[in-house]
C-alpha cells in the first residue's frame, strides 16, 4: 500500500474484527495521508434520532419539509461533534471534496442548508463522530485483513437501508457474506 491514500473509498469490516463499534461497519474514508485517516460510517444509525429532531434540538431553524432521516454514529471519536457527509452539489467554504460527487462538512452553515428547499444538498447524511488511525495503523489493519476496500457510490453513502449496506458492499467485490468467516487459518 506504500504511497496508496485511501481518500473516497470505502472500508468493509471483515468478520471477527474484533472491535464491536465496527462489526459489520461500512466507513467512507473522507481523509488518508502518511500521518493519519479519517473516515466516516455510514451504516450504523443512532436508534430515534432523527435529522429534524437533532436540528430542532440545535435550534436550527428549517423551512423545507424534513423526511426523518435517522443521524448515525459516524465512529467513536469526538461522538459530540456533527459531520455530514453530502452531494457535491451544496457547496461551503470549508467543505472538503471527498471525490465522485461527495463532499464533508462540519460546519453549522451546511445544517442550516439542510433545512432550506432551495439551499439543501440533493442527499445527505447527518452523522455524530468519526473514525480515526495514526500514522500507518490503518495500513497496518489492511494488511492483517480487518478491512476490505471498496469503490464508494452514491447508493452506498447515501442508501437508508443501513443492514443491507454492508452485505451490498461486499457483493460489488463479488463476495457473498455468507462465505465469510471470523475464523483465520492456514494453507
Amino acid at each position: 500500500m506504500e504511497g496508496a491514500f485511501l481518500s473516497g473509498k470505502m472500508l468493509i469490516a471483515m468478520p471477527g474484527i474484533g472491535d464491536p463499534r465496527f462489526e459489520r461497519s461500512l466507513i467512507l474514508i473522507c481523509a488518508h495521508d502518511h500521518d493519519h485517516a479519517m473516515g466516516i460510517a455510514v451504516n450504523r444509525p443512532v436508534e430515534g434520532l432523527t435529522v429534524p429532531d437533532l436540528l430542532e434540538r440545535l435550534e436550527v431553524r428549517t423551512t423545507a419539509e424534513m423526511e426523518d432521516d435517522l443521524v448515525l454514529v459516524g465512529g467513536p471519536v469526538e461522538m459530540e461533534r456533527g459531520f455530514v457527509l453530502h452531494t457535491d452539489d451544496y457547496r461551503a467554504e470549508h467543505s472538503l471534496e471527498i471525490g465522485d460527487g461527495i463532499a464533508l462538512t462540519t460546519t453549522r452553515e451546511v445544517l442550516e442548508a439542510m433545512g432550506r428547499q432551495d439551499a439543501s444538498p440533493r442527499r445527505a447524511i447527518l452523522t455524530l463522530g468519526y473514525a480515526g488511525w495514526g500514522a500507518g495503523q490503518l495500513e497496518r489493519e489492511i494488511r492483517q485483513n480487518v478491512w476490505l476496500t471498496v469503490e464508494a457510490d452514491e447508493a452506498l453513502v447515501f442508501d437508508d437501508d443501513y443492514d443491507a449496506k454492508w452485505s451490498r458492499a461486499l457483493g460489488k467485490l463479488g463476495i457473498d457474506p455468507k462465505f465469510l468467516s471470523a475464523e483465520a487459518g492456514e494453507a
